[in-house]
């Protein structure tokens, strides 16, 4: 049975402390949840909302046991959030530190291997949905890819295609000056 953590238990108060070496990511600049600042008192409350999102998100698969850090490492309110996790896995094959990417969007988890930055992490999530994308649109199966929360069809697929554009055009460029 998974434990259920508390958000005020599922962060690091110290930027980036007991993760830098283990999982092999650039930490500057995260922040812990209790830290997330948005440009607004609104925008602060959408990201903390998508901090507890990918918190949930993480959660809710079997193979984590537990959550023991989040950090935040980019977002704009509303429409992105990305995030670092620690966790206790269920198996030896899983990975312990994992990116979190939740907003206007399909969230998914990204494996931190080869994506050391959170630009890295939202490069990477937009080639998974890409694949996913030209599966739909070509009427192959998706079973194999990642795992999308909306229904294989060309009008999700149309949508998708249409955030994954605007990622990489709007989003991927600002994220690296952040990096």
């Amino acid at each position: 049975m998974k434990e259920d953590v508390d958000m005020e238990q599922t962060h690091d108060v110290h930027h980036g402390a007991g993760l830098s070496n283990e999982c092999d990511v650039d930490m500057s600049g995260m922040r812990s949840f209790d830290s997330i600042v948005g440009d607004s008192a609104e925008d602060t409350a959408l990201l903390r909302g998508m901090a507890t999102e990918a918190k949930e998100f993480l959660s809710r698969n079997d193979w984590c046991k537990s959550i023991e850090q989040l950090h935040f490492a980019y977002g704009i309110g509303g429409v992105i959030g990305v995030f670092l996790f620690k966790i206790v896995p269920n198996s030896p094959d899983v990975d312990k530190c994992l990116w979190v990417i939740v907003g206007d969007l399909p969230p998914a988890y990204i494996v931190t291997e080869d994506n050391p930055r959170a630009a890295d992490a939202i490069e990477a999530y937009c080639s998974e949905m890409e694949a996913w994308v030209e599966a739909v649109e070509m009427g192959e199966s998706v079973e194999e890819l990642i795992p999308v929360n909306v229904p294989a069809t060309a009008d999700f697929a149309n949508q998708l295609k249409g955030r994954i554009e605007f990622l990489r055009d709007e989003v991927v460029p600002l994220s690296q000056k952040h990096s």
